[in-house]
């Protein structure tokens, strides 16, 4: 019998660690009011708008030291409509703003590659300032893991 509960046990031990992840997404979902406040400046006030940004971005990053990110912004990039800024935004990092690019109506395409550090999971936002003065975004949940791996010495 107590073989049986030991093994009851372990297993809700195990499916406990399991829904971590899970319960660290539905927090990653709430804004600070750090992140609250960098929305307000960056939009004056402006409403976002869903489309017109693609965020890449794994779902699941095993170092949050380092996780790569593309965005692509569909633009004509015409002097009467291109893509002005695209800023990313970590509402759970100690500083949301995680960086701003900046682009004129010669720049090409509307897209950047870069890295960032992400201080736990949580949603990564994307944002795109229009030369029309409207705001367009994307946002994507990240589950940062720790590494299993620990050195005792």
């Amino acid at each position: 019998m107590t073989e049986w509960i030991n093994r009851r046990g372990f297993i809700a031990r195990i499916a406990a660690l399991l829904a971590l992840p899970l319960l660290s997404l539905r927090s990653a979902r709430a804004q600070t009011p750090a992140a609250d406040a960098l929305l307000e400046k960056i939009t004056g006030g402006a409403p976002l708008q869903t489309g017109r940004v693609r965020l890449e971005i794994p779902a699941l990053a095993d170092n949050g030291n380092s996780v790569s990110l593309r965005v692509v912004v569909d633009s004509p990039m015409t002097p009467a409509d291109h893509v002005k800024s695209i800023h990313l935004v970590a509402p759970k990092n100690p500083r949301p703003g995680v960086a701003s690019f900046f682009f004129g109506a010669g720049a090409g395409k509307p897209q950047l590659t870069t890295r960032i550090r992400l201080s736990g999971s949580q949603g990564v936002m994307a944002i795109a300032a229009m030369s029309d003065g409207s705001f367009w975004s994307a946002t994507t949940e990240v589950a940062v893991t720790v590494s299993a791996c620990w050195d005792a010495s």
